[in-house]
């Protein structure tokens, strides 16, 4: 198995050098699942208004790690913290000190809702804003994932690329009780699942709007599709066997040794990533 890397690239270096405190910070994350040992001692750093994509083989650890990013899923042994802050449970025993948002790989939306009761959802039930109040926040939202004039519509009236944007405006909705502008990290899982090029382009192209507009500071992303990994992200983490195999930037890909990497981006089934079945 090949070792770790050691060095993280030059970008991490300056906006370490620029904003000291990381956003948010894994360190020595374990998690097992039965007596399958998913994450072996992960340590992982992200800063404000990076774009960092985790990548790797099917199975290996990509979105366990994002679950315990949004504080979904607890690790069995290690620590998060948030803006220096060590988290104690998951999200929803106490706030965290930064705005996270979610896009799971299926939208997952109620298809019993309209799209204004599922982007505004969480708002719906649990603020005290008016209806008309949320109402404007979701219209606001909708026109940030260019999805203007369909709040009254249900998802099996859409098409799934529309679906899926409609789970980004739910994700970056603003919530002005909580002093809100936007979220500070969006975690993205397999946002181009299932879409064909066309619309995973408009679909990363998105990504890269909302952090560079108004829907958030920075964003990791989990994702196998090479069109995705390129356009949308800074620095790549490569995860193999529950450990970080390899970090660098995307222009680093085609250059290089790490044969794990090789390997991955070139689709060859001979090589030190193990093929099941």
């Amino acid at each position: 198995m090949t070792e770790p890397a050691s060095a993280e690239s030059g970008s991490v270096t300056a906006l370490a050098s620029a904003d000291s405190q990381p956003l948010i910070e894994l360190k020595g994350i374990r998690k097992t699942f039965g007596s399958n040992p998913v994450l072996d001692g992960v340590d992982l750093t992200i800063y404000r208004g990076e774009a960092v994509a985790i990548i790797g083989p099917s199975g290996t650890g990509k979105s366990t790690i994002l679950r315990i990013l949004a504080g979904l899923l607890a690790p069995d042994a290690g620590e998060v913290y948030v803006q220096g802050q060590r988290r104690e449970g998951l999200i929803e025993d106490a706030a965290d000190p930064i705005g996270i948002g979610m896009v799971f790989q299926q939208a997952a939306l109620f298809d019993s809702l309209t799209v204004d009761e599922n982007v505004g959802f969480l708002l719906y039930q649990h603020s005290r804003l008016s209806r008309q109040e949320i109402r404007r926040l979701v219209d606001h939202a909708l026109n940030m994932v260019g999805l203007p004039g369909i709040a009254d519509q249900y998802p099996a009236q859409l098409s799934g690329g529309m679906r899926k944007r409609v789970s980004f405006a739910r994700a970056v909705i603003a919530d002005p009780e909580a002093n809100q502008d936007r979220p500070d990290l969006l975690l993205y899982d397999e946002p181009t699942a299932g879409l064909d090029p066309i619309a995973s382009t408009v679909i990363e192209d998105m990504i890269r709007d909302l952090q560079q507009g108004e829907g958030c500071s920075g964003y990791v992303i989990v994702t196998h599709q090479d069109s995705t990994i390129r356009r949308t992200a800074d620095r790549l983490v490569f995860i193999y066997e529950g450990k970080i195999q390899w970090q660098g930037q995307v222009h680093e890909i085609d250059q290089t040794d790490n044969p794990l990497v090789r390997q991955f981006f070139s689709g060859q089934v001979e090589g030190p990533i193990r093929v099941i079945g």
